[in-house]
């Protein structure tokens, strides 16, 4: 009679582990997207008080709001020399090319969006994260 080596892994024990391994991958993947979601919303939120406390220091010193021109990061006297901001803010929640885009509307958005990153009401200072409520909570992507 011969003796079986017992040297290497089984077919079996080999798609076990694999099984495994993929089980694992269903449960944990999930939940890294949602942490990209939760990082994307927070960072917005933090970004969005940064420009309403510099906007606001900007209108108590000169008595009127800053003159924030629509565009690409176009901050004018926001940012520059640092007084009030280092550099523009940028929404990740909208992501993409249009994270540091600023509209001039009086109201903020309705519904998610990927036109514009910020909203700016020239008129009385007020500022909105682009796909964001008036509530500043986020829209579904």
């Amino acid at each position: 009679m011969r003796e079986r080596s017992s040297r290497g892994f089984t077919l079996i024990e080999i798609l076990v582990v694999v099984v495994i391994l993929g089980i694992l991958a269903i449960v944990v993947v999930p939940q890294f997207v949602s942490a990209t979601d939760d990082a994307a919303r927070t960072t917005t939120s933090s970004e969005l008080e940064k420009l309403r406390r510099a906007i606001e220091v900007y209108s108590i010193r000169n008595g009127s709001p800053p003159a924030i021109l629509a565009g690409a990061g176009t901050w004018g006297p926001l940012v520059g020399d640092g007084e009030y901001l280092r550099s523009g803010p940028v929404n990740p929640w909208v992501g993409g090319a249009n994270n540091n885009v600023i509209i001039h509307r009086a109201t903020p958005d309705t519904a998610y969006q990927t036109t514009h990153a910020w909203i700016y009401d020239p008129a009385t200072g007020r500022i909105w994260a682009g796909g964001f409520d008036d509530e500043d909570r986020p829209f579904p992507r």
